[in-house]
């Protein structure tokens, strides 16, 4: 018996081959393939760092243009469209997939290094704790989103706005039209499945110790060994198939949502129970710190100071290289979950607010580490700074009720995992099925399989510095891919505005001026719903039937239809590869406001509710009021409309808004 899928096989094939084709080097070779590949790690790192400095600079600069101009008022669909999700659980998703088991496992961890770290010993110890705060603030801040935010804008717009396949070569489309779904698409999304995978793999390895860490220290497990390790990787990733199997509008949805309240639980009992006016003070300091550095931050390199550079290296680019490569990841999965949201929301959500949300706790499990280690611990945490690990649960030690908050780290850290993995499988099918709605389960449950099995492998023996580096290789050119994402999203943004905002033919403007008098009556007076109905019977119906017999009688193919509840009437042009074109006019009521209401120079107003003929049109532009039209202003109204749309069509740049078979051949 033959199973079913929908894996694409010039994706999955390639991917695996290269995927599995590492793991395994890793695995029986791991010193040999470590070293050739940290090599060239550091290669680029030192030689080639003013690539991602210079990139994601520009990753910022652009997201800030968006939000604080015109495009940013652009849905992320149709005009009309609504957001599939609360913004509460959009936020709690977007957080779970972006940062996850990181901000446990580098809260403590990466304060603590910074403040310990020979680069800035010279310092004094409070200039050393204000520096360790602002240098975890610029990792884990603007920059950091921005990375995700640019690539997950990408392909919500293209996916939403444009119709295409949620996949990264659709992002290409403005520059590469219809090869892209040839194999310039296959390598783009091969790069994608072999990034994600890679990253996902490396952090649910990491994760794994951390936990095992904890687990140990509490004494659920007796010791770290491979078997206990592998205990954990098998229960936690059967969770996360389970859960991938339900969807994100189950599994994922409601683990993010246990988990944000989880994170803001800990976080307030470490707030109000550690040194908690010093914590405010020095996140209020930090904060307007971050804010006056920005751009000093932004652009240090640290050229002359060849201790410091390598701090840098092993700290800024190393963080810049893992967004990057992480990004094709989270940006697929925010993509998945942002439709209907405007530029302007996506980027305020996706840039401010998880990076606010990091930096308080990042001051405050930081900064009540430094605390601790230099007013209760005597140098203890410090000592600690290079065991991740154990670090923070440690850190939890020096606060009341220990066990507790231990417990409900680990729980926390479990949750991140099954989130990180989860969605990840459901990213990685996504991209080898080039965006299939409906995968087998067996599928699924494979990826979740095979996880596990190189996970476990690499574990065994040590294989996963390999494949971090191998991870960090991939950002250098994802880097590339994320700069040509701006130039086609720009191209495309302005070829949506000029659409939307096209000019109508001056020969065609509706009213001369003709029966004042009767339009001054229709003017004061408000309708209501058999009024309504009346005029699109007695005016619109009329001025429709006799455009569509002119349309038929010059070759145009017209048809007029009618609907019953709400009320509406429109003609329609019929085309084969264009979008049809469509003018409508339906019954809308719109509420009146009290003020009107109380007015003596108002008419009668019944229930505060009037009621009124409005156009709409087939490109789910906004339509308008059309009462005060008689016959043939409405028909010149609709030729308008019509000529507007030729001139459109005619131009070839505009064809993904008005091509109806665009997605089809995509795939």
């Amino acid at each position: 018996m033959k199973l079913k899928s929908t894996l694409s096989k010039g994706i999955y094939v390639p991917s695996m081959i290269f995927i599995i084709g590492v793991c395994i080097l890793s695995a029986i070779f791991p010193e040999v393939t470590n070293s050739i590949l940290d090599f060239v790690k550091n290669y680029i790192f030192i030689n080639l760092y003013f690539i991602f400095v210079w990139s994601v600079t520009a990753f910022v600069l652009f997201l800030f243009f968006l939000l604080f101009t015109k495009y940013g008022n652009i849905r992320l669909g149709k005009n009309n469209s609504k957001p599939e999700y609360s913004f509460f659980s959009w936020i709690s998703m977007l957080f779970a997939a972006g940062m996850g088991i990181g901000l446990m496992y580098f809260s403590v961890a990466e304060p603590m290094q910074h403040y310990t770290h020979t680069a800035f010993s010279d310092n004094s110890s409070l200039q050393r704790a204000n520096d360790a705060q602002l240098f975890t603030f610029f990792h884990w801040g603007v920059h950091a989103w921005a990375i995700y935010g640019v690539v997950g804008l990408s392909l919500s717009y293209f996916a939403y706005r444009y119709r295409l396949p949620l996949s990264l070569r659709s992002c290409f489309y403005p520059l590469l039209k219809d090869r892209i779904k040839g194999k310039w698409g296959d390598i783009i999304d091969i790069f994608a499945l072999c990034s994600t995978f890679f990253g996902i793999t490396t952090t649910l390895g990491f994760g794994v110790l951390q936990l095992n860490s904890g687990l140990e220290k509490f004494n659920i497990v007796p010791d770290s060994s491979f078997f206990y390790q592998a205990l954990i990787v098998i229960a936690l990733v059967s969770i996360s198939v389970f859960s991938a199997v339900s969807g994100v509008n189950k599994g994922v949805k409601i683990l993010s949502r246990i988990n944000i309240i989880s994170v803001v639980i800990l976080l307030l009992f470490v707030l109000f129970l550690g040194p908690t006016v010093y914590l405010i003070g020095t996140f209020t300091e930090g904060l307007g710190s971050y804010i006056s550095n920005f751009f000093d931050l932004t652009f240090s390199t640290y050229a002359n100071e060849e201790l410091k550079q390598k701090w840098f290296f092993d700290w800024t680019i190393l963080y810049w290289a893992w967004w990057i490569s992480w990004s094709p990841y989270v940006g697929i999965f925010i993509a998945k979950i942002s439709k209907g949201r405007t530029i302007r929301e996506f980027v305020s959500a996706v840039l401010i607010i998880p990076t606010l949300f990091n930096f308080i706790w990042m001051s405050v499990f930081g900064n009540s580490a430094v605390w601790f280690d230099q007013n209760i611990a005597d140098g203890a945490l410090s000592l600690l700074a290079n065991n991740p690990d154990m670090l923070m649960f440690s850190f939890l030690e020096y606060l009341p009720l220990t066990e507790i908050t231990s417990l409900l780290t680990l729980a926390i850290i479990i949750i991140f995992f099954v989130t990180s993995a989860d969605s990840g499988i459901f990213v990685m099918n996504g991209i080898a099925t080039k965006n299939a709605p409906i995968s087998p389960k067996w599928q699924i449950v494979s990826w979740g399989v095979l996880l596990a099995s190189l996970a476990l492998m690499l574990l065994r023996v040590g294989g996963l510095e390999a494949l971090q580096s191998m991870t960090l290789i991939t950002a250098l050119p994802f880097v590339i891919i994320i700069l040509l994402f701006i130039i086609s999203f720009v191209k495309a943004l302005i070829i949506d505005q000029n659409y939307y905002e096209r000019d109508y033919s001056v020969s065609t403007v509706p009213w001369s001026g003709q029966s004042w008098k009767s339009r001054l009556g229709q003017i004061i007076s408000f309708s209501d719903k058999q009024t309504t109905n009346e005029y699109i019977d007695k005016t619109v119906k009329p001025a429709f039937e006799n455009l569509h017999k002119e349309f038929l009688k010059n070759g145009v193919n017209a048809k007029l239809n009618s609907f019953i509840d709400p009320n509406k009437i429109e003609i329609e042009v019929e085309y084969d590869l264009l979008n049809n074109f469509i003018y409508g006019v339906r019954n809308e009521s719109k509420l009146v406001s009290d003020s009107l209401m109380n007015e003596q120079n108002t008419n009668d107003i019944e229930n505060n509710r009037v009621f009124f003929p409005k156009s709409y049109f087939g490109d789910e532009r906004e339509g308008y009021d059309v009462q005060l039209f008689t016959e043939n202003e409405l028909i010149s109204d609709v030729l308008k409309h019509y000529e507007r749309f030729l001139g459109i069509v005619s131009d070839e740049k505009n064809q993904l808004f008005t091509s109806r078979n665009i997605n089809k051949r995509m795939k």
